[in-house]
């Protein structure tokens, strides 16, 4: 029939605009900030650092290895590296970042920052309400505000959260399986024998280490 496909295309239209008012899924108007849209667990914003445990101190996974510094495109990132060390939470002595910057007014939330870090210790955030009066110092984090809790992560990002967990477990497995393989063949492996003393005999004798040497033979009688 001519006309058809016409017909259908309306239709689908007609639904969709009477739909815009009525559904929830198809509601195009939010009611913000009182109502706010859900976002995807993939949405990402900029960067934040994960801490375990209840101490942001102790418990920061970053080590100031100083790769994402210098992975990032906007060089946004400022670190600088602690001088001593100090006990992670797993009893580990690691340095730690004594100063961590993050200038948000420059960061383009690229994400390479948690594609580098190799100790899963930087990740992105969802909060986009950071808006400031100033430019420049207001949008400056701090250590202190970019630290958020291993909980947190897993409340904005479930999925990758567990993921993540599952990783650093088997990693963490690993490293005490050979831990306690080292030390087993350390423990197993014989003294070294003690050196032996050297020869006391006389040169050109032909008697062992520490048996009498041989008697001379007695002078022959002239003819």
């Amino acid at each position: 029939m001519i006309g058809l496909g016409i017909l259908k295309g309306m239709a689908v239209t007609a639904r969709n605009f009477v739909g815009s008012y009525f559904e929830k899924d198809r509601l195009i108007t939010v009611q913000y900030p009182e109502e706010r849209s859900p976002l995807p667990e993939n949405y990402r914003n900029f960067p934040f650092l994960i801490y375990d445990t209840d101490d942001p101190e102790a418990g920061l996974r970053c080590v100031a290895c100083k790769i994402c510094e210098k992975e990032c495109p906007p060089q946004c990132i400022y670190i600088t590296k602690s001088e001593d060390k100090k006990p992670d939470y797993m009893g580990k002595p690691q340095f730690y970042p004594a100063v961590f910057d993050i200038d948000i007014s420059v960061c383009m939330s690229c994400q390479i920052c948690v594609e580098v870090c190799p100790f899963e210790a930087i990740k992105m955030d969802k909060v986009y309400e950071l808006s400031r009066r100033e430019r420049f110092d207001a949008l400056l984090f701090r250590k202190g505000e970019l630290s958020k809790s291993n909980t947190y992560y897993h409340s904005i990002c479930p999925t990758e959260a567990a993921d993540v967990d599952a990783k650093l477990a088997e990693a963490a497995e690993a490293a005490a399986k050979k831990k306690a393989a080292a030390a087993a063949a350390a423990s197993a492996s014989p003294a070294s024998p003690p050196a032996s003393s050297p020869s006391t005999s006389a040169p050109g004798s032909t008697s062992a280490p520490g048996a009498a040497p041989p008697a001379p033979a007695p002078p022959s009688e002239p003819a």
